[in-house]
């Protein structure tokens, strides 16, 4: 993928860690510390694996028109919903669903569409040991199974390091996408390893295959590690500033 190491960088593995369910303010505000450390040169390369809670998110390119609930519907549902500041329009993160957040250090001159398509590669090969058939539409990012979407992608990229990554649907319940218009694309809808397959996964040997198959696409050794850093706080006013809950 013809990774560049950042300024302060240091040459070294991709880190990888399996979190489990973490709420999305908590990765929010990680995110964000991981991100300033990764600029300092203080840690490694790093995409953390987890599921979280019923959520909704809009990105940049979203509209209001895009969450198709009201409030109490998602109450009643327990699904939060937020502004962010990656690229993409809405999605839902859930149970079920395994999210990646790349925190990578890209060097000054990359390339998005390339970053792009080396998730996309990575999703692609991880769904092929599993016995499902993904590729790409021409249209719109993400990986598909046929007409559906089985992954969306959506990333911010600032002072050359990724933030926020992929979401693959394992065993999500897909009912929960009724909420919103997935990605902004009315004519598609989506689908999940195990609505293609007929078979349970545990979203940890998903991640064993995500890990690496991404470390893979970005040429670096792949060594899991149990983050010192686990998110423990909820977002700080700072965060805020950029991530809205939508009551």
């Amino acid at each position: 993928m013809g990774y560049q190491e950042g300024a302060a960088a240091q040459p070294g593995v991709l880190e990888a860690a399996w979190l489990g369910r973490a709420g999305y303010e908590d990765m929010w505000a990680w995110q964000r510390r991981r991100f300033e450390a990764r600029r300092a040169g203080e840690c490694n390369d790093m995409v953390a694996l987890l599921e979280h809670p019923p959520t909704y998110t809009l990105g940049r390119r979203s509209t209001p028109e895009e969450i198709l609930y009201t409030p109490e519907q998602r109450r009643a549902r327990g699904i939060s919903l937020f502004e962010v500041d990656r690229g993409g329009r809405a999605t839902y993160h859930g149970p079920g669903q395994i999210v990646g957040y790349p925190i990578v250090a890209l060097g000054h001159r990359y390339d998005v569409l390339q970053y792009l398509r080396g998730i996309e590669n990575a999703l692609i090969e991880s769904l092929a040991e599993v016995a499902i058939e993904g590729h790409r539409d021409t249209r719109h990012t993400g990986v598909w199974v046929g007409d559906n979407k089985i992954a969306a992608i959506g990333v911010r990229i600032t002072r050359g390091i990724t933030m926020h990554g992929f979401a693959l649907n394992v065993g999500t319940d897909l009912s929960m996408f009724e909420g919103i218009v997935p990605c902004g694309i009315e004519d598609h809808w989506v689908t999940s390893v195990e609505a293609e397959t007929g078979v349970h996964y545990r979203l940890e040997e998903v991640a064993l295959i995500l890990g690496r198959h991404l470390a893979r696409v970005m040429s670096r050794p792949l060594e899991w590690v149990t983050p010192k850093d686990v998110p423990q706080a909820l977002a700080t006013a700072r965060d805020a500033e950029e991530l809205r809950l939508i009551s």
